[in-house]
């Protein structure tokens, strides 16, 4: 800047040394009062021409020193942010390192729960008579072969009497049959008496596999049928109807005191522990599915389930244009309900592994997207370049490196600090 100044003033006297000689001469060529007038406009127009002069050179030398603090300012180093251990704690400053991992592209679809339609049973009474007992109520959890309902049937009654009256006649038929053989073997009873006694105890077996075959038609169990001889009269007309498998009641179809007959369906009983899921698809993104593709479910409470697709339907729905697709997911704990509404969201893309970081470790200073760096006295700023992204995670393309550390959450109180920091820096 010095030598600058020198410059300029040399160059200013050599033209004014210039300038004088010429002057000299034209002067010693006029009379005296030429030379009055002449002067006078001489020192005016020197006079105009010197402050404009000059004052092109002071901006000329400010916008040099104005570049000149910038090019500086730029080439300073980011302020660090000191935060100790505890203060980074009190904050609730998360810290991370950079990884290595996917983008992923992603659409959301409205979803409506349904119950698989293997695993749905409707349960009927199988018999004619009079609804007793409903033991389950509407959304309650059964077990396999658990009472759920009882009906007084006449008809069940009628089995169960036929049945014990053939039990009795075989019973009596097996001992004098025995009887028979044993005296037939001795040589103390004729063989026409044996037969006789042999076709009696076949025909009273032959009845009580039929009476024993009838309740079981009437879905009377095997061990319930061994123990009616032991049951009071008053329960032979009770037909207990059991759960023929372990899930949710979903609908319940009558009420108690009810006439029913053998097709009447009782209650709706469905294992959820695996529900099927109808996503509607636009028909853009159908293309782009297939099957046993991961979908992730999404409740309202914030609750996340995983399942597959299974059946992808290249028939739109008329109404809509969409197209339908099916998907399963387990729930072991029977947490979604058929009939509910939710939104599911598929995975159709990925990109080639790169540095990823979260979302929430960007903050966007001076125009630009920066992540705070851990240093061991705090946080220093750095700018990094960005490139695809999803709802977690961005892809970094420049400004980090594998495993270095950065704040992943609560950034906002470091850019807070930061900009306070260069604000005291800039007074």
């Amino acid at each position: 800047m010095i030598k600058l100044t020198l410059l300029i003033k040399n160059y200013i006297l050599e033209k004014l040394k210039i300038s004088f000689f010429f002057i000299k001469m034209l002067f010693s060529s006029l009379s005296t009062g030429p030379r009055l007038f002449l002067l006078i406009v001489f020192c005016l127009i020197l006079g105009a021409s010197t402050t404009i002069f000059v004052g092109k050179v002071q901006d000329f030398v400010a916008l040099i020193s104005a570049n000149k603090n910038k090019n500086k300012m730029s080439l300073e180093k980011e302020p660090i942010i000191l935060l100790s251990e505890r203060q980074i704690k009190d904050e609730a400053i998360e810290i991370g390192a950079v990884v290595s991992g996917n983008i992923t592209r992603k659409f959301r679809v409205s979803a409506t729960v349904e119950a698989d339609s293997s695993r749905l049973v409707r349960v009927a009474a199988k018999v004619h008579g009079v609804v007793a007992q409903l033991r389950k109520r509407l959304g309650a959890l059964v077990e396999q072969d658990e009472v759920i309902a009882v009906i007084d049937s006449r008809e069940i009654a009628d089995a169960k009497s036929e049945y014990l009256a053939a039990k009795v006649s075989f019973d009596l038929q097996a001992n004098l049959f025995d009887r028979e053989r044993g005296l037939f073997e001795k040589k103390i009873t004729a063989e026409t008496l044996y037969l006789k006694a042999k076709a009696v105890f076949t025909e009273a077996k032959l009845r009580l596999d039929l009476a024993r075959q009838k309740l079981s038609s009437l879905d009377v169990q095997e061990d319930e049928i061994s123990k009616l001889d032991k049951q009071p009269l008053g329960r032979l007309r009770e037909k207990e109807i059991l759960a023929p498998i372990s899930g949710k009641v979903l609908d319940r179809l009558v009420n108690i005191g009810q006439p029913v007959t053998n097709d009447t369906q009782l209650y709706v009983i469905a294992d959820l522990s695996e529900v099927e899921v109808y996503l509607s698809v636009p028909i853009e993104e159908l293309s782009s599915l297939q099957k046993g593709q991961s979908v992730e479910l999404m409740s309202p409470d914030g609750t996340k389930y995983q399942g597959k697709i299974e059946i992808v339907h290249s028939v739109l729905t008329p109404e809509t244009r969409m197209g339908k697709v099916i998907a399963y997911f387990k729930t072991p704990t029977y947490s979604l309900s058929p009939g509910t509404l939710l939104t599911a969201e598929i995975e159709t893309a990925r990109s080639a592994t790169s540095l990823v970081i979260p979302r929430a470790a960007v903050q966007i200073i001076n125009n630009q997207p920066s992540v705070f760096v851990r240093v061991d006295e705090g946080f220093v700023l750095r700018s990094v370049e960005l490139g695809e992204k999803d709802e977690r995670f961005v892809e970094v393309r420049r400004g980090l490196v594998l495993d270095e550390r950065i704040a992943t959450l609560n950034t906002a109180a470091l850019k807070h600090a930061y900009l306070a920091e260069r604000v005291q820096n800039a007074q």
